[in-house]
């Protein structure tokens, strides 16, 4: 996938070399903050969910 992204930005004239690292940074943080939350205990997320309310 990162490689279809880079064949495009590749193409745009004046893209540097950051703007891909920032999306690949971003990209990273937010799969791996999707696999902590699928993998968080259920007992952890109904303390979590009534923080709120406490």
């Amino acid at each position: 996938m990162f490689k279809f992204i880079k064949q495009y930005a590749e193409k745009i004239e004046g893209i540097s070399v950051y703007p891909i690292i920032a999306q690949f940074i971003f990209m990273t943080f937010f799969v791996l903050m999707l696999i902590y939350v699928f993998n968080m205990k259920k007992s952890t997320i109904d303390e979590l969910e009534n923080l709120p309310l406490d």
